[in-house]
């Protein structure tokens, strides 16, 4: 039962819902996000970007719980990078797939997220380096045959009518233990069967013995909809589709206009 800010778990994706297109986290997300865990609200994120682009996007907030990385392939302690939970992808069956989509498709950029933390360009293209600069991400240039490290998941980046292309290819093909995913318009990933950011949000609560029913995402895009769904309550941003949208509990404002902290007020007043 929720009677306090102390009862609340708030995860929250950060790409155009904590922070702007631009990478910019609006002031009064950064400010509400402080006084709502000053207050004694919990508070974390939910994110496909990696552990070390998470810390980089949100060091300016309070983040006082586990949090979600790699899409869900991995649950850490951002303060510590304690890993309290990781999985990692069907290896072999993601080289296939990549080398099916590489042949029909070979100007496609694939980059390969690794569990060591490293980044590796398999096909470099401007999308590709687009991701990388507009997330300060160090990255390793390398042939997939010398791949052999685990992997949390593999990401393409294209335009969306490409990806749609590619979509449409993969879902005609059968890939063991693998779930495609598009993650933003240019984004198209592939992540481990069994990796979600519900199933990261239940290992969070299992972790840290928090009531599931007490939770509440807040999401914008197709890959937020399963985290949504799993928590107690779930928020969409004002700028989300329409299918996004129809799946939850309430709409917020835009990213742009700090929706984030428009809710996260709500909160305080309604149990503060």
């Amino acid at each position: 039962m929720k009677k306090t800010l102390k009862d609340l778990l708030v995860v929250c994706d950060i790409d155009n819902t904590l922070l702007t297109a631009e990478m910019q986290i609006p002031s009064c997300n950064v400010e509400m996000i402080r006084l709502f865990c000053a207050l004694g609200g919990n508070f974390t994120i939910a994110t496909g970007r990696t552990l070390e682009s998470a810390k980089q996007a949100v060091s300016e907030l309070e983040i006082n719980a586990p949090a979600i990385v790699y899409g869900g392939a991995m649950v850490v302690d951002l303060h510590s990078k304690e890993v309290l939970e990781q999985t990692t992808i069907n290896h072999r069956e993601a080289r296939r797939l990549i080398d099916d989509v590489l042949g029909r498709f070979p100007k496609v950029g694939v980059e390969i997220m690794t569990a060591t933390g490293d980044i590796y360009v398999v096909n470099p293209s401007a999308y590709i380096e687009k991701h990388i600069q507009d997330e300060n991400l160090t990255c390793y240039y390398a042939p997939l045959d010398e791949m052999e490290c685990e992997w949390l998941k593999v990401l393409f980046a294209d335009s969306p009518k490409m990806l749609q292309r590619i979509s449409a290819f993969v879902a005609d093909r059968y890939y063991y233990e693998l779930k495609p995913i598009m993650t933003n318009h240019i984004y198209y990933e592939i992540m481990p069967e069994k990796a979600s950011k519900g199933e990261a949000l239940k290992t969070i609560c299992r972790k840290i013995n928090f009531p599931l029913e007490n939770t509440v995402a807040i999401g914008d895009y197709y890959n937020d909809i399963e985290l949504m769904k799993t928590a107690g309550y779930s928020v969409a941003m004002g700028n989300a589709p329409t299918e996004v949208k129809l799946i939850a509990n309430e709409i917020t404002g835009d990213c742009r206009d700090g929706g984030v902290a428009s809710y996260l007020y709500y909160l305080i007043k309604h149990y503060a």
